[in-house]
């Protein structure tokens, strides 16, 4: 199986998702740390590394940096590059070899990253992909029978259950 990246433009989604954005109003840090969670735990399920990209071109003398967050990698750009140039290029070295998607709105970006080989997506088609892998989990985990005395036995799938009564009957046999 080819090795897959998502490379997402951070402010660009935080200015797109509605919920965020609001979030941006009040306190821009809260809404970056807020995206990473949601990406973190998409990831999860993606099996895709994840790269999240934010500007921050517009800091004097910023070198730049590259810093894991969970199991995102998370890059600030360094002064003078912005996140779109910095996708752009990764995305011609990677897509190469990988497959390699970009979520965006940015027009320009879009046609840029699917002229270098890479796959758009919008803002909102990432939304949805997002929205869609929290209802698999939570029919998944949360929709499962209540618990009745919070026992490991309790928690436990019916095959399994069965595997550990047979353990015990033939050991009662014994």
């Amino acid at each position: 199986m080819k090795r897959e990246y998502l490379f997402v433009d951070a402010y660009n989604i935080i200015f797109s998702w509605e919920n965020l954005k609001q979030l941006a109003g009040s306190s821009l840090e809260d809404a970056r740390k807020k995206l990473l969670d949601i990406l973190s735990d998409y990831q999860g399920s993606l099996g895709a590394e994840v790269i999240v990209v934010f500007d921050a071109h517009n800091v004097a003398a910023n070198p730049g940096s590259i810093n894991p967050y969970d199991n995102l990698t998370v890059v600030y750009t360094k002064e003078d590059e912005t996140a779109d140039n910095y996708i752009e290029r990764c995305a011609r070295i990677l897509a190469k070899n990988y497959k390699v998607r970009v979520a965006t709105n940015d027009n320009l970006q879009q046609i840029m990253i699917t002229g270098k080989g890479a796959i758009r997506i919008s803002a909102n088609e990432l939304y949805e992909e997002v929205v869609s892998f929290k209802k698999e989990q939570n029919a998944k985990y949360v929709g499962r029978r209540p618990v009745k005395r919070n026992q490991l036995f309790d928690n436990l799938d019916d095959n399994l259950k069965e595997t550990f009564m047979r353990m015990i009957r033939q050991e009662g046999d014994k």
